[in-house]
């Protein structure tokens, strides 16, 4: 897993961890079995790579239910 993750270097994936949480960002950094993950809001979440259960690449269009202005 922890190779995949460094593949993924620059590119937004969400992850799906263990304990039903997802996260979504940019993959920034690979190291000792931590994943550096930079979310929209620029906050670096750090996730350990051994609770990671899926992982997906996702795009770059975002849903944002409400009224359209």
């Amino acid at each position: 897993m922890e190779e995949l993750m460094v593949q993924l270097t620059g590119k937004k994936i969400d992850v799906s961890c263990e304990a039903n949480s997802v996260f979504r960002g940019e993959v920034l950094d690979v190291k000792n079995g931590v994943l550096f993950l930079k979310d929209e809001d620029a906050k670096v979440v750090y996730i350990a790579i051994n609770r990671i259960a899926a992982v997906y690449e996702s795009g770059d269009t975002q849903s944002r239910p409400g009224f359209i202005v």
